[in-house]
């Protein structure tokens, strides 16, 4: 593998610093948070988007599934493309590309060009967040480097929180295209700001060959694997025949994936890796951590909505704090990571979230506003303090050269793992549900004391025959929902413990910042 004369460059850049530094974050963080944001806006508005262009909401929650599996696809691929093209030009050109698909999308005039231009959308957005976090690291002084890190985290953390949010004010306000059109000033300004501010600073680029094989496996592997996992509850799941087809074809192709990639001189992903402890349990741990994190992110608004009688908009409002601290709190730690033990920092975030879930595992039906929004503040703690030592932990011994890869490759089980944790997490809290809903059913009959007392009650208040059994059955109903929401929570209790024990198995390097490697 040979450079290109054009792409030979100093190793090791000179930071940015002043006006230009402060210039690129804010270009970078806003091309990543509308990548992440892109994730969840559309989901409050599939309602919207299939009524007006005539499709069922099943047919509509493409508009979702499209781009995550194109994402899904795109995102393992970053080291790669990065070495072949290098990594300012893949970034100013993911961002462009997908700022056109993004005016596309709010521009197609029927189902089937919307569902094309996510698909484009998806397979653009890949490189974009972690050569956000690769670019922005680099430019910073090595001492500041845990700051640049603190910012980047920032978008990532916060995006997907506040998507459903913006998602829904815009789908109230205005019309759902705009969900699509606000990405355009964003990612032009994004572009403008790396084009213009990294110019001469582009990294070495390699004539490197396609594994074609290996190229072929990850997209068919994980395009069933992700549409196993978006389409798997609408579908009954295994009592699916088309999900167990996905399955066997995920399973198959991404098991010949990795032998075919633990032999290849070139290959598409690289998995070794995974022979750096630091990477392989970093990248475990942040997995895991957000497979519990976002089930929570999942469960909480969809509790209060289906079960408290909350409207999109409060529940947002309810979601929103967990933001708030992490916002402050992610720059600040950051700044000072190389006085604290990561670990320590780490654990301690894991403590937090299993402290919130033991928390929320106590709520029950009459649980007031202000007292659903507290345990959402403090977990915002947590979640500054989770995932910018994890993530610096993680890549505190990969080298220069292979930080792209590092990072696209957790990036993409980070985001793989967000995808696992709301399909298990969903799938269990309305199964669990319809268990409790069972059982306390039992307790309901014309021999309870306490059925008949309620009968009365609603008699005296003019209700009577199948009025009263409806109302039961509905309290019945929210009271199953109410226990499978404690019952959610105290399992994410249990896993937050396990986690925090086991950061203290890594062993991150000892450097006077993050490190890019060494």
């Amino acid at each position: 593998m040979n450079a290109t004369p054009a792409a030979r460059v100093a190793a090791e850049p000179v930071p940015l610093t002043g006006g230009t530094l402060a210039l690129l974050t804010v270009g970078l963080a806003l091309g990543t948070f509308m990548e992440v944001l892109d994730t969840s806006i559309a989901n409050v508005a599939v309602p919207t988007i299939s009524g007006n262009l005539g499709v069922a909401t099943t047919e509509g929650t493409w508009v979702i599934s499209s781009y995550s599996v194109a994402s899904a696809i795109a995102v393992p691929l970053t080291g790669w493309l990065a070495r072949r093209v290098g990594e300012v030009r893949l970034f100013t050109l993911s961002v462009l590309l997908f700022t056109l698909a993004s005016a596309a999308c709010g521009f197609a005039s029927n189902f089937e060009t919307l569902i094309a231009f996510r698909l484009v959308q998806g397979l653009v957005s890949g490189p974009m967040v972690p050569l956000s976090q690769t670019i922005l690291m680099r430019s910073y002084p090595l001492a500041k480097r845990g700051l640049a890190l603190g910012l980047w985290a920032m978008t990532v953390i916060v995006a997907p929180i506040f998507g459903p949010v913006m998602g829904g004010w815009i789908t109230d306000n205005y019309t759902w295209p705009w969900i699509f059109y606000i990405n355009v000033p964003i990612g032009l300004f994004s572009a403008a700001c790396a084009y213009m501010l990294l110019r001469g600073r582009e990294t070495k680029t390699t004539t490197q060959r396609i594994d074609a094989v290996g190229l072929a496996l990850l997209v068919i592997g994980v395009s069933c694997l992700q549409m196993m996992l978006d389409l798997g509850k609408d579908r009954d799941w295994f009592n699916s025949t088309f999900i167990v087809a996905l399955a066997i074809i995920a399973v198959v192709s991404l098991a010949f994936l990795l032998a075919w990639e633990a032999t290849e001189k070139e290959p598409v992903i690289d998995l070794s890796l995974f022979r750096d402890r630091n990477f392989a349990l970093g990248a475990l741990i942040i997995s895991f951590g957000f497979m519990a994190f976002f089930g929570s992110v999942v469960i909480f608004p969809l509790w209060l909505q289906t079960v408290m009688g909350y409207t999109a908009g409060i529940a947002g409002l309810a979601t929103a704090p967990v933001g708030l601290l992490a916002l402050v709190l992610s720059p600040l730690i950051g700044r000072n990571m190389h006085k604290l033990d990561l670990r320590m920092v780490a654990s301690f975030a894991f403590l937090v979230f299993a402290l919130v879930s033991i928390w929320n595992s106590t709520f029950t039906l009459d649980v007031p506003f202000n007292h659903v929004i507290l345990p959402r503040l403090v977990q915002g703690i947590g979640v500054a303090c989770f995932f910018v030592p994890m993530t610096t932990i993680t890549l505190s011994s990969i080298s220069d050269e292979r930080l792209a890869s590092a990072s696209g490759l957790s990036n993409f089980l980070r985001t793989l793992s967000g995808a696992i944790g709301t399909a298990v997490s969903t799938t269990f809290w309305e199964d669990d549900a319809i268990y409790h809903h069972a059982v306390l059913s039992e307790s309901v009959s014309q021999y309870s004391q306490n059925t008949n007392a309620y009968s009365d009650a609603m008699a005296s208040l003019g209700f009577a025959g199948q009025s009263v059994t409806a109302q039961l059955n509905e309290i019945v109903t929210q009271q199953g929902y109410m226990m499978a929401t404690n019952d959610f929570f105290r399992i994410s209790f249990v896993v937050f413990l396990v986690l925090a024990a086991l950061v203290w198995v890594t062993k991150p390097s000892k450097v006077a910042g993050p490190s890019m490697g060494h």
